[in-house]
């Protein structure tokens, strides 16, 4: 399977990069292709390193304006013009979508990918996994959404939420079978 994950460019603390780690782990040596960012530095970095170490494919997708930070190790290198295609490409690539912490762009990927996914452009998994709970703050706005009608879809139709890297990714073989 192709995984698409987005993620933090940034150094992260342990509390972070280990659960991260984990999943890296996981994808690789379950045999799945990381389909990502395409970016050596912080989180971004590390998750590949650790696909890579674990014997899965690495499939970077990066942007013109950070050509010069892409990850050298990559089966496969895609560079877009600008983070509009980037985000497509990015969602083109991937059999089911996984979101691991970030900031602004991680957050700004979520949402395009759930507003298609709302909207019935694709109907792939998408799975974010709050370490720490990271992503209780935007689990509670969805469920208020939710609740109020603003979804023309049920929430859990749209995005699973997980707490540990290994229900992140049943999350995505069980909706495969």
């Amino acid at each position: 399977m192709n995984i698409t994950v987005f993620c933090s460019a940034n150094l992260l603390d342990a509390k972070y990069t280990a659960p991260a780690a984990e999943f890296a782990r996981l994808l690789g040596e379950a045999g799945h292709t990381l389909v990502w960012g395409g970016s050596h530095a912080g989180l971004m970095g590390q998750l590949a390193d650790g696909v890579k170490e674990a014997g899965g494919r690495l499939v970077g997708v990066s942007v013109e304006f950070l050509r010069h930070k892409s990850y050298e190790g990559a089966d496969e290198l895609v560079t877009t013009p600008d983070l509009a295609v980037r985000k497509a490409e990015l969602l083109a690539r991937g059999d089911a979508l996984v979101v691991l912490v970030g900031g602004l762009g991680t957050l700004d990927e979520v949402t395009e990918v759930l507003e298609l996914k709302k909207h019935g452009h694709h109907d792939k998994p998408v799975v974010l996994l709050d370490t720490e709970g990271f992503y209780q703050g935007l689990r509670l706005q969805l469920e208020r959404m939710d609740a109020e009608g603003f979804l023309p879809r049920p929430l859990a139709e749209l995005v699973a939420f997980a707490q540990t890297p290994a229900e992140a990714l049943a999350h995505l073989t069980a909706d495969r079978i």
